[in-house]
Parts: structure tokens; C-alpha cells; sequence
């Protein structure tokens, strides 16, 4: 399994027990939903490997407690920590109307209501306060926060996201 066919859930952020738990930070909206699960991947020296969960649960509201098969002491769980978990994207539920997952809209065209094509989606920063869209235009990298305001819907068939941007801000890149 590459990396690029799966999704980030979240990473081990400390042990539980001693005899080998762990707790995963999810990076969810709907933690509960991941708690029966038989299996992660856990990005292991640079190598996806599979693990299999003999046991799970919420602990707090986000964190979860987990007891993986041969994993039974501190020492192993001490292994796993800072160890990012992922799933199959075939995992990830469908989502309908103009909601969207990151992964799924890289490639699209940017349609700006007044400016027209402003170009193609090549990533999604959400490393600041809040999401950007980095489109490019042509060479020239253009910055759209991704604000519920500015999106106005997405056309999967035709790969199209439809934004209206304020007056003035595409032009700022050019």
C-alpha cells in the first residue's frame, strides 16, 4: 500500500498502559466512527505496515485507545510513538453536494464567477490559521483562502471548483 492511496487519520501520541496501548490523535471531525476498526497502516520507517487492533476505544473526545496485536509491552509501544496512522481512501465515506475532501479536488480547475479560470488546483495548505487553495496560473501561484463564502459548489464530472473571490484579489498575483 503507497501513501498515496491512503488518508491521514492521525498519529500516536503516547502510550496508555503497560502492556503496550497506545493513544492515536484523530484528525476527525467523527471519531466514533473509526473505533471498530481491524486494522491501520502505520507509517513505519518510511514503509506503510499493516496493524491489526485487537481492541479500541474513545478515550477523552478525540484520542484513541488502542491494543494492537503483538505489541504487548512499553518497549514496543515505545517504538510506535510519533507513528502516523493511515487508512485506504476506499475507507473514506462519500461525500454528496459541494462538500469535498482535499485529496479529492488537487487537479481541478479554480472557476472564479467574475474572473473566470484562474487556474489549476495543485495543493491545499491548511497549515495556517486558515485553508488556502494554491492554484496555478500559468507559472504564477496564486493564494484563495478557502472560505465558505468564497466556494460556491464543485463539479466533480467536469473537475471544476466554482469560487467568488473579492474584488481585486486574483488580480494582486498577476
Amino acid at each position: 500500500m503507497k501513501k498515496e492511496e491512503c488518508f491521514y487519520l492521525g498519529k500516536i501520541v503516547s502510550k496508555f498502559s503497560f502492556k503496550g496501548e497506545v493513544l492515536i490523535k484523530l484528525d476527525t471531525d467523527e471519531p466514533q466512527s473509526y473505533v471498530k476498526m481491524e486494522s491501520v497502516f502505520v507509517d513505519y520507517n518510511n514503509n506503510l505496515v499493516p496493524f491489526f487492533i485487537e481492541r479500541s476505544s474513545l478515550h477523552k473526545s478525540d484520542l484513541l485507545r488502542v491494543k494492537f496485536e503483538d505489541v504487548d509491552s512499553e518497549e514496543d509501544a515505545d517504538d510506535l510513538m510519533k507513528a502516523e496512522i493511515y487508512l485506504p481512501l476506499t475507507l473514506l465515506p462519500k461525500l454528496e453536494g459541494d462538500q469535498f475532501y482535499y485529496h479529492e479536488v488537487i487537479g481541478f480547475t479554480i472557476m472564479d464567477s467574475s474572473f473566470g479560470e484562474v487556474g489549476i488546483l495543485k495543493s491545499i495548505n491548511d497549515s495556517t490559521a486558515q485553508a488556502l487553495f494554491e492554484i496555478d496560473r500559468k507559472g504564477t501561484e496564486i493564494l484563495i483562502p478557502m472560505n465558505d463564502e468564497f466556494v460556491d459548489g464543485i463539479d466533480r464530472e467536469l473537475k471544476i471548483v466554482h469560487v467568488t473571490t473579492p474584488e481585486g484579489l486574483i488580480d494582486l498575483y498577476l
